[in-house]
């Protein structure tokens, strides 16, 4: 009888959130380095509980656009396939080859995976490319990258006709140029880009990272844009979750309402930083909310 009320009292806790969030768009960035077991295992792992978070909030009302990573595979496939990874700045240099690998990956395997997982656990869902529908139209970054690709523009035609059949959508961050060529483009670049254009209510970073770390090392649980910039600038924020940082600061300023970063490899993460008070992870709100 206790574990019931206990279970109950949960339900209650959540109850105001599920009001406040019902009919509302979130955009979830879910990191290659996050992902948990494959489809078929038995083990409840990463993936398993991340898509159950997802057919859940479908359930209740509230439109999910997931945006996938894939950084760990892609290097391991190059890596079987004898070729060899370059980074500049955080950014895989990749050539004609590497992007066919990125391709490969991103849209043929890992987005395969994520829709076949989330409509085994309950739901219904749809993979897309950045380039379908010109979702994500870009521009190299610089020659010196190759097929790196920066967003220029998005068009949420085709996110908006899935949302209509509450469908959860999952976007591989392969995006296209003017000319129809694939754009190896940055999954949180693409999850802020999508974030805003959608003027969605929150902009979700699953890391492998507690959130963002004060100089103490503890976790800092809220935070408003003009603090981050101070963090930024005494360079307690540093390292790769700047360019990260750089994201979520441009989301809240194309309409997004409020950004969270969290660590995606806690089980459930998803549920817990969304419905209990206290979160998991670290929040960014906007100033005037």
């Amino acid at each position: 009888m206790e574990d019931s009320q206990t279970k109950a009292r949960i339900l209650i806790e959540a109850l105001p959130y599920i009001r406040a969030f019902s009919g509302k768009t979130f955009v979830i960035k879910y990191g290659g380095s996050t992902r948990g077991k494959n489809p078929g295992d038995d083990s409840d792992g990463g993936d398993i509980s991340f898509a159950d978070d997802l057919v859940l909030l479908v359930h209740i009302g509230i439109r999910p656009v997931v945006i996938h990573g894939g950084g760990p595979e892609i290097t391991r496939m190059m890596d079987r396939m004898g070729l060899s990874s370059r980074f500049v700045d955080g950014l895989r240099v990749t050539d004609r080859e590497g992007m066919e690998v990125v391709e490969m990956v991103l849209s043929g395997k890992i987005n395969r995976e994520l829709v076949t997982l989330v409509q085994q656990r309950g739901g219904r869902a749809v993979g897309l490319a950045g380039r379908d529908g010109n979702l994500l139209v870009g521009e190299q970054k610089s020659p010196d990258l190759g097929r790196v690709g920066k967003v220029r523009s998005v068009n949420t035609e085709v996110l908006d006709l899935l949302d209509r059949h509450r469908y959860v959508t999952i976007v591989a961050p392969v995006g296209v140029d003017d000319a129809g060529n694939p754009l190896n483009t940055n999954a949180d670049e693409a999850a802020s880009e999508i974030a805003g254009a959608l003027k969605a209510e929150k902009l979700i970073m699953m890391t492998d990272t507690p959130g963002v770390m004060g100089k103490d090392k503890k976790l800092l649980q809220s935070l408003s844009p003009s603090r981050v910039r101070d963090l930024l600038d005494d360079g307690t924020i540093h390292g790769g979750m700047v360019p990260k940082i750089a994201g979520c600061l441009k989301a809240l300023d194309s309409g997004v309402q409020k950004v969270h970063i969290i660590d995606g490899r806690i089980p459930h993460a998803l549920l817990l930083e969304i419905f209990t008070p206290e979160g998991v992870g670290t929040e960014i709100r906007r100033d005037d909310a």
